[in-house]
């Protein structure tokens, strides 16, 4: 049987047009090909973004939690067309319970944090809420980078920011401080912003800071010094908000984006207060928390996330590029759309920079590289030895190991991901070779972020194959598989998922229900391998190629 979802949605990829290595493919959100993009222009799981601009290139950080590598790393040469080219952090090195021998660090790990470039030198900044503030530097943004520096240990706060005024001579580090969560007793004063003397090396905290601001949830702080004032962007909770709109998805709170303006040329202030930006316009989802750019014309713009505060945020938390105008010294992100003097967001707009192509994230793999693409990540550091690109040349190699803890996938340290592109439709197909696996594994194709849903086989004790549906630990038993060769499918129309599969590549026959992709442990749905040996750690998955279409740009051929 043909699969029911992939021969729905066939028709869509037929009206885009097919892409070679020079001729890219526009879509429904991103680039559009004719001089204008639309909002999301990173329609995927990017979220806590800082972006750095050095000449005529941005640099662009987002992190992802226990996901390792930690902290990944995109460029753009028009602040819209994003291309991933590492991660800051190879390993989450600074915790034993993000290595594969726990996996107990679901949620936690890499954070919001800040990226900056500052005489020849980069720097990363960012805070593991159970472990510290910790920052590396590199001379080359793509690496390599130090060694994660422990500024400060074990803290509450979060989304650190750093600046440094090379009139005075000194740097800061700014973040906030939680006071409790938004809507408590406990956050009835918010949460604190702080602002902290730097060492100019930027490796040390150099008093107990200020508090600068405070307000339910305010976090996010960067600092900006703007025509001589000194200006910090923060996010903040308005519990219940007065301007809920009239939709049955609103959350009944919003997270404004506020900007403070300094009323004196110290950093410390006075400041004033404004509200600048706010969910409107058809959008739904907390607008703020991101970063300022200017473009070379001198116009300025500012990249966000959408909050995940609707609910099915099931691609996490995407990336909105708004123009800015700078009214009586404010900065309106967006467009006034209501007309109350606050901005609201913009869905279809002229690039800031014209010319350049359409790029995007790298998605499919031939695995033919000595280095896995940086699209890739784990869940949770791998164990070292149990993959390889080099035993079989152009194949991906996962080696089963037991499931630690209450077992199971989320046990499993050999599972590699990537995000899906999207909230419309989608096919990802993945070939695997079959043979070198062993009694008591299982491996195959799976989504997950709040749940997983896997489609796989299972070896048994007499070294029979056969495939199996797990949906978040309900199984199902399906046909034996004799074959060698094994293709797995998945389609999803919106957060309606399915999979398929083949032992030829071409008559896929479904297996397993219609499911629901979540949002959950702070990741959007996620598509990859899995491999796990109940019972010890022998067998393997290869992986020969993986494609993925979906309804945004793309290019026809992607490399690292």
């Amino acid at each position: 049987m043909i699969s029911k979802l992939a021969a729905a949605w066939t028709a869509v990829f037929l009206l885009i047009p097919a892409a070679s290595a020079d001729e890219p493919a526009s879509g429904t959100w991103g680039d559009q090909g004719d001089g204008t993009y639309r909002n999301p222009i990173l329609n995927a799981d990017y979220p806590d973004v800082d972006v750095e601009r050095l000449g005529d290139t941005y640099y662009m950080i987002s992190s992802k939690q226990h996901m390792s590598p930690g902290m990944v790393l995109l460029e753009s040469k028009d602040m819209v067309n994003w291309r991933t080219i590492g991660h800051v952090w190879d390993k989450l090195s600074w915790d034993p319970k993000y290595d594969g021998e726990r996996m107990d660090g679901y949620r936690f790990g890499v954070w919001a944090g800040d990226l900056a470039y500052h005489d020849g030198c980069w720097y990363c900044y960012q805070i593991d809420f159970t472990n510290g503030l910790y920052m590396s530097s590199a001379d080359e943004v793509r690496g390599p980078w130090t060694k994660p520096h422990r500024m400060l240990a074990k803290t509450r706060w979060t989304d650190p920011a750093v600046y440094w005024d090379d009139h005075a001579r000194q740097a800061y580090l700014v973040c906030n401080f939680g006071r409790g969560k938004p809507g408590t007793d406990a956050a009835a004063a918010g949460n604190e912003i702080r602002l902290f003397r730097m060492s100019w090396d930027g490796r040390e905290l150099l008093d107990e800071g200020r508090v600068i601001h405070r307000g339910a949830g305010a976090e996010a702080a960067k600092i900006y010094r703007i025509d001589g004032r000194w200006y910090v962007f923060l996010a903040q909770w308005f519990r219940p908000d007065p301007r809920r709109p009239d939709h049955p998805d609103a959350d009944r709170g919003d997270r404004k984006q506020l900007v403070l303006r300094s009323q004196t040329d110290s950093i410390y202030g006075p400041y004033e207060v404004k509200v600048v930006y706010e969910r409107g316009n058809g959008v739904i989802r907390s607008c703020s928390q991101g970063a300022l750019m200017q473009a070379p014309d001198g116009s300025w713009w500012y990249t966000h996330q959408l909050i995940q505060n609707i609910p099915a945020p099931f691609q996490g938390r995407p990336q909105m590029l708004q123009p800015v105008e700078w009214v009586d010294g404010w900065p309106m992100i967006g467009e006034d759309a209501d007309g109350d003097g606050i901005g609201e967001p913009v869905l279809h707009h002229v690039k800031p920079i014209p010319g350049f192509p359409i790029a995007a994230p790298p998605t499919d793999d031939e695995f033919d590289s000595p280095r896995l693409g940086p699209q890739w990540e784990w869940n949770h550091n791998p164990r070292d030895g149990r993959w390889s690109l080099a035993e079989r040349p152009g194949w991906l190699r996962l080696k089963a190991s037991v499931p630690v803890g209450p077992g199971g996938f989320w046990g499993a340290s050999g599972t590699i991901s990537q995000r899906i592109m999207g909230t419309g439709k989608g096919e990802a197909t993945a070939r695997f070779d079959l043979s070198g696996m062993r009694p008591g594994q299982r491996a195959g194709f799976v989504r997950f972020g709040g749940v997983y849903h896997l489609l796989g086989v299972h070896v048994d004790d007499e070294g029979t194959r056969r495939l199996f549906f797990d949906a978040d630990g309900r199984v199902a038993t399906g046909p034996v598989v004799d074959a060698r060769t094994l293709w797995i499918r998945t389609t999803n129309d919106g957060d309606q998922a399915q999979f398929a599969w083949s032992t030829d590549g071409r008559t896929f026959g479904d297996f397993g229900p219609v499911f629901t992709v979540k949002f959950g442990k702070w990741t959007g749905d996620r598509l990859g391998f899995f491999c796990w040996n109940d019972r010890a750690p022998e067998g393997h998955l290869d992986v020969d190629r993986f494609r993925y279409d979906y309804d945004g740009p793309k290019r026809a051929v992607d490399s690292p």
